[in-house]
């Protein structure tokens, strides 16, 4: 507010990637300084309260996070911890006092809250869908597994309505796309997205936020990178058994979806793990590595936060990446959904 200081969300460095480190850049010098950097989440908006302090909403895991933080890194308060509705939208009064939220519960679309600085939690000011209140919804939850390397991997598990113990379901796997994105444990039916309306056909939903995924802070987010379709889409196929040792799924009836890398995920468990998967639907998928190098619109993207390396060095690995090099042991079903455009 005094004109003396600049707060952003910014990436780390170039093969950070998303912005969701909270900086502080200094108007006079031109000097940039990153707050929190141990925090093990993405923020996604700052907002300042006074000339020295900023409030930020932050994707913490499955949930979000609220907190406010000097600009000289001395103080860190956590106002609202990462528990209950999922918000985004963050906008604050002149006085620095009262926030206001977009959120969504597992039980809700996105409403508007009210939150003044002091509160537990934010106040839920909008009730739109009231007739949500007559539909049996599936339970949700956040789900934590161990991938076969042993790092922890989790997901959104929308169980289906109705459920008798003992019987094993069929079960949708829905993967975000990016892979630098999430699913949080918020309401996670609509365009693209099964949810509840698959919770309520008898199916489960699952969504894996996979090793590249963000919410979990740098290293998790790039831990997938120079690896394509390697223990990134492993993490999948091992989140599918997680829930067959549950006993939840019937490991017979899995099927895969998602658009974008997402796609890319979906045409690679059709193709180099089909044994697995009975039913894959692709949307705005990537089949083949090397072509997508030569027409994509991202070159630099992919270079730099996906695969870490160009075409004419390791030609092989691009290759072999590629869920068209695979095609011959499919025996998976797959619907191939497309346009002009992956936006």
């Amino acid at each position: 507010p005094d004109g003396r200081h600049v707060a952003m969300v910014a990436g780390r460095d170039l093969h950070d990637t998303r912005a969701g480190r909270l900086v502080i850049g200094d108007v006079k010098t031109g000097g940039m300084t990153e707050l929190l950097s141990k925090a093990l989440w993405h923020a996604d908006d700052v907002r300042w309260l006074d000339d020295d302090t900023v409030m930020y909403l932050a994707t913490e895991g499955s949930h979000t996070t609220i907190g406010q933080v000097n600009t000289d890194d001395s103080k860190h308060t956590v106002l609202v911890r990462p528990q209950g509705p999922v918000f985004w939208g963050l906008s604050v009064s002149k006085d620095g006092r009262v926030a206001a939220l977009s959120g969504s519960a597992p039980t809700h679309a996105q409403e508007v809250f009210r939150y003044s600085v002091g509160q537990s939690a934010p106040e839920r000011v909008t009730h739109h869908n009231a007739w949500l209140k007559d539909r049996t919804l599936g339970a949700q939850e956040v789900v934590t597994y161990k991938a076969r390397d042993g790092l922890s991997i989790e997901g959104i598990l929308v169980r289906p309505v109705g459920e008798k113990k003992g019987k094993r379901y069929p079960l949708v796997v829905q993967v975000h796309g990016g892979p630098e994105a999430s699913v949080s444990n918020a309401w996670v039916t609509g365009y693209s997205r099964f949810g509840q309306v698959g919770a309520g056909r008898g199916f489960a939903v699952f969504y894996p936020n996979y090793r590249g995924s963000t919410g979990r802070g740098v290293a998790f987010a790039t831990t997938s990178q120079g690896d394509p379709a390697g223990k990134e889409f492993d993490d999948i196929v091992d989140g599918v058994d997680h829930l067959i040792a549950t006993g939840l799924v019937d490991g017979d009836r899995v099927g895969i979806t998602g658009g974008s890398y997402g796609g890319y995920a979906t045409a690679w468990c059709s193709t180099f793990y089909s044994d697995r998967f009975a039913a894959g639907v692709m949307f705005v998928g990537l089949s083949d590595l090397i072509s997508k190098m030569g027409t994509s619109d991202i070159p630099q993207e992919m270079y730099l936060v996906h695969n870490r390396f160009h075409l004419w060095e390791n030609w092989k690995l691009a290759l072999e990446r590629s869920p068209i090099f695979h095609v011959e042991k499919a025996k998976t079903p797959l619907l191939i959904m497309h346009g002009t455009a992956d936006t």
